[in-house]
Order: C-alpha cells, then structure tokens, then sequence
C-alpha cells in the first residue's frame, strides 16, 4: 500500500473566546493552508491541541477538514488516545469520513512495555483499510519508545502500516529504521516530524509534517522542495532560516506558535486551557523577533 504524502501541513485549532473550535476561522485556515503550499492536511495533530478536544470535537474536526478540503488535498487524520478502542474507534470514524491516512503514537499517559505497544498500534491499524503511520515523537511522549523492532513487527501484523513520522532527530534511528523496514518493505516511508529536514532528507525521508507552515509556507515549502531535489547544500541556508524561527516559538509552545501566526495577521485565538496564552509583554517581544526575521518578508500576510 502506497501512500506519499509529501509536505503535510499540520494546521492549528481555532477557538472563539468562549473557547469553541471556531469553524469559520478553520474554514480560512484550510484555505490559507491548500492554498500555500500543503500536499496533505494532518488534524488535528499536537500542535492542533489534540488532546484538548473531547472524541466528539475530534470527529467533528476531522470530517470537517475533509469536506472542506473538497479532495484537492488528501486529509490525515491524527487518532491518538491512551484507549485503545477509542483511538481504533477514531480511526474508522475517520476511513467513514474520507481520510486517505490515519497517523497514531503511543498511548496517552501510560508507558506500556514492548508488547502492549505493539498490540496497541496492530488494533489501531487493523481498525482501517487506509494507510497507517506511526508518530514518534519522544518529546511529547516520554516513556513508551517506538524503535526498529516494533516497526519491523508492525509490518509483519498490517498490510497497511506505511511508515513513521519522526520527530526524535535521532539519526541513527532513522538509519536502522529505513535499512531494515525498508528492506522488508520497500514502500515504507519515513517522514520528518519537525521543520528540521535536511539531515532526515539525507537519510532518506520523503515527507514532512510541518507545524511551522502557519507561520512561513513560502519558507517551508522551499526547503522541502529543496530536499525532495536532494540539492541539500542549498537546503542548509533555508534550514537555518527555519531554525531561527522554530528557536523563537519552540519554548513556547503552542502558545507561542499561535502568537507567531496571530503576528502574520492570521488569528487563531488562545488555547485552550490548561495551556495558556502569552501575556502581553512576551507576544509584543515574540511578534518583535518575527517582524525582524528577514526570510519572513516574502510570506503572506492574513488569510
């Protein structure tokens, strides 16, 4: 099974002040998105604030970005749980709905051994007939670690397991992962899960999930057509452009990245909580190191 998904857009969710997912917002936010660059959407992944929204908002955010992506981009849908059955639940709502993917990390909470790992991602790929990628992405899931063995496993239980999307920046796993689970399957993919991606490249990833395109999608598409290209020298200066933003949002989080995005003049409003917004003094310093970012000139401004 065959699935490419190319530069993966990982839009943000938008609340109202009273903290609903605000729906024309996101009408705009998946135009702006199709619009500049994306060959897939991912929603509603971490930077999405995922684990913020009850299973029913999810399943409502995911048909959503479906019907409005109108199939002129392919959707995959984010249906990570601590339950196993309400993450496989997610997953066949989201093959109903029209996803073309489902992606999926380690269970919320829980740090399960090797083998409850392994039983709960075959549940959750078994659930659909639609490509499965898993997400690691150690940094927001301590504990629990995906590795070369469970892939190779995975793709002895699911015809559908179609590759990993990592975040960890740990090169010599990714090495090992494309040598052997590529070799035992040679569609598998690997996907860069952060902006960072001329190292991955190098390895030979051929997707990226991108958080940072709702701030530079000029940027982000650049660099990513620079590394499907292989032309990797060139990539670095872009990289280094990418880095310097992703230092000024990174420490903050979503907050931060949706204080960025509200600084291009697209306004996402606050998370939800039990994150919370900048305050005043830090969105003013924060929206001061973008404007003197001189690589964002180019990028578009609003919807």
């Amino acid at each position: 099974m065959t699935f490419e998904p190319g530069l993966v857009h990982t839009p943000l969710t938008p609340f109202s002040s009273d903290r609903r997912i605000d729906f024309d917002v996101y009408t705009r936010s998946i135009e702006f998105h199709v619009r500049h660059g994306a060959d897939a959407l991912a929603v509603p992944m971490h930077c999405g604030e995922s684990v913020s929204l009850t299973d029913a908002e999810r399943r409502q955010v995911i048909t959503f970005a479906v019907d409005h992506a109108a199939k002129r981009v392919p959707v995959i849908a984010h249906v990570s749980d601590a339950g196993t059955a309400i993450a496989a639940g997610l997953a066949k709502h989201a093959q109903a709905a029209g996803a073309a993917a489902i992606v999926a990390t380690t269970p919320y909470y829980w740090t399960p051994p090797p083998a409850m790992v392994l039983e709960h991602f075959s549940q959750i790929g078994a659930a659909v007939d639609v490509p499965f990628f898993v997400l690691n992405a150690p940094d927001d899931m301590a504990g629990s670690k995906i590795n070369t063995d469970l892939a190779r496993k995975l793709i002895d239980k699911l015809p559908n397991f179609a590759g990993v999307v990592d975040s960890s920046l740990d090169w010599q796993f990714m090495i090992e992962l494309l040598t052997d689970a590529a070799h035992q399957r040679p569609t598998f993919s690997l996907i860069s899960g952060t902006d960072l991606m001329v190292s991955a490249a190098a390895i030979g990833a051929s997707g990226l999930f991108s958080a940072l395109a709702a701030v530079a999608p000029k940027l982000v598409r650049k660099l990513f057509d620079l590394c499907r290209q292989q032309k990797l020298f060139e990539a670095r200066a872009l990289q280094e452009e990418i880095a310097a933003l992703r230092q000024i949002v990174k420490p903050g989080g979503v907050a931060a990245l949706k204080a960025a995005a509200r600084s291009m003049g697209r306004d996402y409003g606050d998370p939800r909580p039990p994150l919370l917004p900048l305050d005043a003094a830090a969105e003013k310093k924060l929206a001061a190191e973008i404007e003197a970012l001189p690589s964002l000139a180019a990028e578009p401004r609003g919807w």
